[in-house]
């Protein structure tokens, strides 16, 4: 059989090409500019998408899905503003049932198919990504250039790159072959074999608080794109950049003449526990998550008919051996710590320097000196509250608030944290970073996770020591970013053999523009697979291949 596309994969075909094409490179590519200014998006761009996300206010979501019950609300803005959005809450039994049946449709649509809808879904998110933006902004307390850019360009990036390794994966065996054996004295044995890219099933994308586009975004459109219906369970805290997403979602779908219930969001009444009761459904097949270690270890153990992804916990490191730019590895490090007030999964929190000090381009630094250098660059960095928020953005639950008062006490302050006021939103919570200096003797403290804007400077017996440490906290709590910095090229090797054998994606000697927590569609993986942070990597072959099985039929001629 041969696959009629339908026309959105012509219109989006150069885009697919040149994804394909970057994923192969791992050079810089971006398909959507991350720059908010109206020289790229035009004059009116920003005040139409506020102006659509204020619409959604105080009123109810516009989504006709099946099986809604009532109606729910469950977020609270970081930024206190008053969102006072509900959405529908589904009988989770007729939700399942009616992604079930949009299945098989979507299945025969064939790969050109519905990697040409998907691309037109994307081209309809960028559309509206100002009034994405707000939404990731509003819900999640990324300040908002940093939510246009992460929640909107960036999670759009790795949207289009999950498609393009899907489209790759789909489409290595042809569709159809001719197959001729000879035998002997007689006619060759001569048959037809049909290859069918056939999905799993309902597929479960459980959205995060903090990153809510950007990190659900890659397995949602890896599940739809190989034929899985998408159940869209978003955080309680951050459910309008999902809800936006499967509005126009649903939009494309209708318009390319598909069932609509293809894309379903599931928002949860208070304590409801969704995610859970979904996980468990024998219906879903895939599970795609990103949050608190315990609940990805639980999903893993507990959701034993699907295939699940996990993005969860870890103790990221930096190794300091020596520097040839100490003001640069200070500033590098300092805006890193502040970033998004340390909210990122990719944030350093251990930073290990020998306590006999590093060499520098400006002499012998103790490790006081350096932990001094790096929280000069944060203090300068939040000093002025107008410029420090739209760094920090606000604390994203009372939860990172707990950590800061935990650890207020613990080791030697190098820099505490305090409130800033946020001259625009009054009821925003915002905490500058603390810095805090350990021995390398208190494991039990750094050795595990404190997600926020917490870090610690670690004195240890030498630089062989700070790799034996990364190994150990990695190895047992694993972690998606480590970083060095070094002269040495030994200790640079030394470095990159440990990151490899302990499965975590490492920078070295970063002191200019690039940050050891952002990463890059299309060049840089995100997670590994290979430590226990994470169980996958965005975005691979392995990624999206289980999401899909190749069933084969065959006829004589």
């Amino acid at each position: 059989m041969t696959e009629t596309p339908h026309p959105f994969f012509a219109r989006h075909a150069d885009t697919l090409e040149r994804a394909l094409t970057a994923i192969t490179e791992r050079a810089y590519w971006s398909a959507y500019p991350e720059s908010p200014s109206p020289r790229v998006y035009g004059e009116t761009a920003a005040a139409e998408g506020e102006a659509a996300f204020r619409a959604y206010l105080d009123g109810k979501f516009p989504l006709d899905q099946p099986g809604t019950l009532d109606w729910v609300a469950t977020e609270a803005s970081p930024f206190g503003i008053d969102l006072g959005v509900t959405y529908p809450h589904g009988d989770p039994d007729v939700l399942l049932a009616a992604a079930a049946s949009a299945l098989p449709g979507w299945r025969d649509a064939g790969p050109q198919t519905r990697v040409g809808v998907c691309l037109e879904i994307l081209t309809r998110l960028h559309a509206h990504i100002f009034e994405l933006a707000n939404a990731v902004h509003a819900t999640s307390g990324q300040a908002f250039v940093m939510a246009f850019q992460a929640g909107g360009a960036h999670a759009l990036d790795r949207a289009l790159e999950s498609l393009a390794y899907a489209y790759r994966e789909m489409t290595r065996q042809p569709a159809t072959a001719s197959w001729e054996k000879p035998a002997g004295k007689g006619d060759p044995l001569r048959m037809t074999k049909n290859f069918h890219v056939v999905p799993r099933g309902v597929a479960l994308a459980i959205g995060c608080n903090t990153f809510p586009t950007w990190n659900t975004y890659p397995g949602l459109f890896a599940s739809l794109v190989t034929g899985n219906p998408v159940v869209v369970k978003p955080h309680p805290r951050a459910v309008l950049p999902l809800a936006i997403t499967v509005r126009y979602a649903r939009e494309v779908l209708a318009e390319a003449g598909f069932d609509p219930n293809l894309m379903l969001l599931a928002a949860e009444a208070p304590g409801e526990g969704l995610a859970s009761t979904l996980a468990l459904r024998p219906e879903v097949r895939i599970v795609d998550f990103t949050g608190s270690t315990e609940y990805g270890d639980w999903l893993e153990a507990n959701a034993r008919q699907a295939a699940v992804y996990t993005e969860k916990a870890g103790v990221n490191t930096i190794v300091v051996d020596s520097t040839d730019d100490f003001t640069g590895m200070c500033r590098n490090i300092g805006f890193s710590l502040t970033l998004y007030s340390g909210q990122m999964c990719t944030t350093p929190q251990n930073i290990l320097v020998p306590a006999t000090g590093i060499e520098t381009d400006q002499g012998h630094k103790s490790v006081d000196e350096v932990a001094a250098g790096i929280a000069a660059v944060v203090g300068k960095l939040t000093g002025d509250p107008a410029r420090a928020v739209e760094l920090t953005g606000a604390i994203v639950n009372d939860g990172v608030l707990a950590r800061l008062d935990e650890v207020a006490g613990v080791g030697e302050a190098v820099l505490p944290s305090r409130p800033v006021e946020h001259p625009q939103y009054p009821g925003a919570v915002v905490r500058t970073p603390l810095i805090t200096k350990l021995g390398a003797d208190a494991v039990g403290t750094y050795g595990r996770e404190w997600f926020g804007p917490i870090s610690f400077v670690i004195g240890t017996d030498s630089t062989t020591h700070s790799l034996a440490l990364l190994r150990q906290t990695v190895g047992e709590r694993g972690a998606l970013t480590a970083a060095v910095y070094s002269t040495d090229e030994a200790v640079l090797d030394a470095a990159e053999t440990a990151a490899i054998e302990t499965g975590v994606h490492l920078s070295c000697n970063l002191t200019g523009g690039v940050f050891v927590n952002q990463s890059a569609a299309f060049s840089d993986f995100h997670g590994s697979g290979a430590n226990p942070a994470a169980n996958a990597a965005l975005t691979d072959g392995a990624y999206v291949a289980a999401r899909f099985r190749v069933v084969q039929s065959r006829r004589h001629n």
